[in-house]
Order: structure tokens, then C-alpha cells, then sequence
């Protein structure tokens, strides 16, 4: 059971409880602050206070006040009119994550909601009642609106969920778990939706992904070095101290240790002085993209318990304040970053898949080949992986950079952080396959040289891996081998 009180969430328990499908509670505590906040709302509705959101329009709109009367459908017509969300729906893990961040953004006490708001929210996590959620249609300011709409629907009986691994109307699933659809009162539908949580959710996850993917990735690396007889000298304590970056000092000495007492490394001089890049800068580029990995986990470390939605209610100073919390701008760099991080990690993956393959790089079979000329081998696997790689390039131009006037002007710089975490995921889907083929490459390289001589650690990877994807004794589907290998990296 994760306990959230406004503060203390982290990565694991997103894990926990987007992906394992763990169960969720809040704290007595935070809802002790909810409830001042709330009666700080309702005392601003009882003596006719000007408040944005409370008792006046939206965006352009905020200069329009709104009858008393009318409030409550104010929060409902906004819910309605926002929630213009196109494409494939997020998967079940982002959604989950997306009502578990806001309801922890809102115990916080800073958003003027009813306790019975967070409660449906952890009642959707907690009855597996996932909200269908359209990917596109946020600009990454003004929070992440039409995502945040469309889950606010389901709390209302409105929309469509996935319920029971069926997609059916939200009011059959709540009604089927005996719970009633709620009723929004004044300022609970911006609550719901003026937030980063999109955004944050697909980071997060993604974010959790690429951390396995890059420990991963340098355990296929080792093996690389022992299918091509790697000179080890590279990875030496003394190169990496005498430039300082912790993360590449840290990576070569785990390249060591996979590769320690193997047979397989030559020393420099040996068979050649020194070997390729994509080789030797091993630590140097992956300890970059952890240098990355570490700014990107900073930052939603900072965002899964920000308070980012407007107006923010601050009942112990007496002061209701409008700002800027939204902005997803912090979140859309970090995705950014992300992307170009990770990217490398396939691009000079795909540069080693390269050696491997390639006779004119090794002295292996031409492309692993068990019969070269009659059958092909690895060739078109390497075409996949570099298909992969560029695709990344695309994926990987920053989408903070980019802005559009929305609302009249009134909303004249957005961040697309929402855009930017979507490519992220991509761009790590993709960097998954492209590991996915080094490692099917290095398994044949090292099968070629002499598993017997590989190194304790690296034989023990080969010989897990090996009952994922069998030797290449014979062209086959390689799709089917490459999608098993990405599917067990994804689970490990």
C-alpha cells in the first residue's frame, strides 16, 4: 500500500503502483490541510470575492465573472469543453500514473478541493477503473488540459474506461463498483486539470525504463568488447580518475568487473593497439547519458509532489494567488534531455552491431553468418537497428524549444512538455530494440569465439539470455527473436 500525503511520493512507488498495479491510501495529515483550503474556497464563494477559477471564466475568460448560481456549472462546462484530446489512448501504466500524481498534487493542500474528490481519484487506482485517456492535444501549459479532462470525465460517470480489460462508459464501471459519479463543486474542475501530470506520468515511467535499459545496455556492451576481443586497457581506473566525471568512472569500473578473469579481452598491442569508438568511449558515452538520466530523475523527483495547478490557496496566509505553477517548461527540458541521452545509447549501440557484423571490421563470419552467402545472418539486423537509430534523430529534436500563442494570447508561451515525454518514451522503445539486436549479435559473437572463455559475470548474462533467443544455426524470422529479447528487457 503507497501512502500519499502531498510530499514524499517517489519513482518506486509510481512503479509500484502504475505498473505492479499496487494499491493506494493517503494520509490523515494532508487531508487535514485539504479541508482548510477548501473552506478557504467556500468562504471566497460566500462573500462574492473576484477569484480566477472560483467565480470567473478561464484563459481569456478570466475577466469575466460568473453568477453565483452558475459556478458549479462553470466547473462542469469547463470539464466538457476541455477535454478535445485526439489520438491512441495512453496505456494503463501512464493513466494510473496520472490519477495517482493528481491526487497527490492536490493533497497537498493547495487546491481547494473536497476530500471526497481525492478519494474518487484513489477509488478509480484502487477498483482498476483506468480512465481512456487520448495522447494528443496538450500544449504543456496551462498544465496538460485536455489529457487531465479526459480523466476528470471518468470521475463524473462521463467518457469511456478500461474496466475489467474491457472498454465500456465510465457510469457502468462506477456503477459496478458502487461508486457514485461525482459532482463538481466551485474550483474543483481547474483542480483537476490546471497540472503537469501528464506530462510527468509518461517522464516518470519513461524515466524508470531508461535507468534498466542503460544498465543493460553495458552489460551487452561487455559482451561486445569479448566478441571482438576488446582491448581492455581502455577502461582503466587511471583514464577515467584523470578526467574526473564520476558517471564514467563508475561505468568503467562496472565494464571491469563484468569482464573480470575473461579470456576473451586482449590487452593493447596485443591484436591492435586500440579499438574503434564505439569501443573504447564506452564510458565515456554512457556515462554522459547517465550524467542525463540523473538531472531528468532531479527534476520529476521535484514535480510528482509539486503543487501545479491555479489559483493556489495558501489558507494560512489568507491569500489566494494566481501564477504560473503549470508551466510544464522544467519537465519539457528534462524530456529533452532525456531523449538526447538515451538516443546516444542506441547510436553507438548500433555503431558496435556494426563491428560485429561487418568482415571487414572482425575476423568473424561475415554478419554471424552460420552459412555466409547461403543465408544472411545478421545483416538485416543491423539495417532494423540503424532504421531505429535514425528515427531517433527525429525523435530527439528538443520540443521545449518550440511555442504557440493559445487562448487569444493570453497564453502566449507554452512548453510542449507533453509532446517531449511522448517521444521520450519512443525514442526509449526504440533504444530497447537496438540493445535488443547487440545483444543478439554479441551472444553469436561470443558463441563463435568460446563461451568457456568469457568472463564468470558476462557467461552467466549469456547463458540468461540464451533462453530468450537461441544460437543462429539457421536464418529464421529475426523479428520474432528481436521482439522476445526487448520484451524480456523490458520485465528485467
Amino acid at each position: 500500500m503507497v501512502v500519499l500525503d502531498g510530499h514524499h511520493l517517489t519513482l518506486e512507488d509510481i512503479k509500484k503502483v502504475a505498473v505492479l498495479g499496487e494499491e493506494v491510501s493517503y494520509s490523515e495529515d494532508s487531508m487535514e490541510k485539504v479541508k482548510q483550503s477548501r473552506k478557504t474556497v467556500e468562504d471566497a464563494v460566500e462573500n462574492h470575492e473576484v477569484v480566477y477559477g472560483i467565480n470567473t471564466g478561464f484563459g481569456k475568460f478570466s475577466d469575466v465573472e460568473i453568477e453565483r448560481e452558475d459556478i458549479d456549472e462553470l466547473q462542469l462546462n469547463l470539464i466538457h469543453s476541455h477535454a478535445c484530446g485526439v489520438g491512441e489512448p495512453f496505456s494503463e501504466p501512464v493513466t494510473r500514473a496520472m490519477i495517482m500524481l493528481r491526487a497527490n498534487a492536490l493533497l497537498k493542500g493547495f487546491s481547494g478541493v473536497r476530500p471526497v474528490l481525492i478519494e474518487r481519484l484513489i477509488d478509480l487506482l484502487n477498483h482498476q477503473i483506468h480512465p481512456v485517456i487520448p495522447q494528443q492535444g496538450s500544449l504543456g501549459a496551462s498544465g496538460d488540459l485536455a489529457p487531465l479532462s479526459h480523466l476528470a470525465l471518468a470521475l463524473l460517470g462521463d467518457g469511456e474506461v478500461i474496466y475489467q480489460g474491457q472498454k465500456k462508459p465510465a457510469s457502468e464501471a462506477l456503477h459496478e463498483e458502487k461508486l457514485k459519479p461525482l459532482e463538481l463543486k466551485a474550483k474543483e474542475g481547474l483542480a483537476l486539470i490546471n497540472g503537469t501530470q501528464a506530462m510527468t506520468a509518461v517522464g516518470a515511467l519513461a524515466y524508470l525504463e531508461a535507468e534498466s535499459i542503460l544498465k543493460h545496455s553495458e552489460k551487452i556492451a561487455a559482451m561486445t568488447i569479448e566478441g571482438l576481443e576488446g582491448v581492455i586497457d581502455a577502461f582503466d581506473e587511471l583514464i577515467h580518475q584523470a578526467r574526473g566525471y564520476q558517471d564514467q568512472i563508475e561505468v568503467a569500473e562496472r565494464i571491469r568487473t563484468y569482464l573480470k578473469d575473461s579470456k576473451l579481452t586482449t590487452k593493447q598491442g596485443e591484436k591492435r593497439v586500440q579499438d574503434a569508438y564505439s569501443i573504447r568511449c564506452i564510458p565515456q558515452v554512457l556515462g554522459a547519458s547517465w550524467q542525463t538520466l540523473h538531472y531528468v530523475k532531479d527534476k520529476l523527483d521535484i514535480e510528482i509532489n509539486a503543487a501545479t495547478d491555479n489559483p493556489l490557496i495558501f489558507s494560512e496566509e489568507g491569500k489566494v494567488l494566481s501564477g504560473g505553477n503549470f508551466h510544464g517548461q522544467p519537465i519539457a527540458i528534462a524530456m529533452d534531455l532525456l531523449k538526447i541521452g538515451m538516443s546516444e545509447v542506441a547510436n553507438i549501440s548500433e555503431r558496435r552491431i556494426e563491428r560485429l557484423v561487418n568482415p571487414q571490421l572482425n575476423d568473424l563470419p561475415a554478419f554471424l553468418s552460420p552459412q555466409p552467402g547461403l543465408q544472411s545472418g545478421a545483416m538485416i539486423m543491423q539495417y532494423a537497428a540503424a532504421s531505429l537509430v535514425s528515427e531517433n534523430k527525429t525523435l530527439a529534436h528538443p520540443a521545449s524549444v518550440d511555442s504557440i500563442p493559445s487562448s487569444a494570447n493570453q497564453e502566449d508561451h507554452v512548453s510542449m512538455g507533453t509532446i517531449g515525454a511522448r517521444h521520450a518514451s519512443q525514442v526509449i522503445d526504440n533504444v530497447r530494440r537496438v540493445i535488443s539486436v547487440e545483444a543478439i549479435c554479441a551472444l553469436q559473437a561470443v558463441e563463435i569465439r568460446g563461451i568457456e572463455q568469457m568472463a564468470p559475470i558476462t557467461k552467466e548474462y549469456y547463458e540468461t539470455l540464451r533462453e530468450i533467443v537461441p544460437s543462429i544455426k539457421k536464418d529464421r524470422v529475426f523479428s520474432k527473436d528481436i521482439e522476445m529479447m526487448q520484451d524480456w528487457l523490458t520485465q528485467n
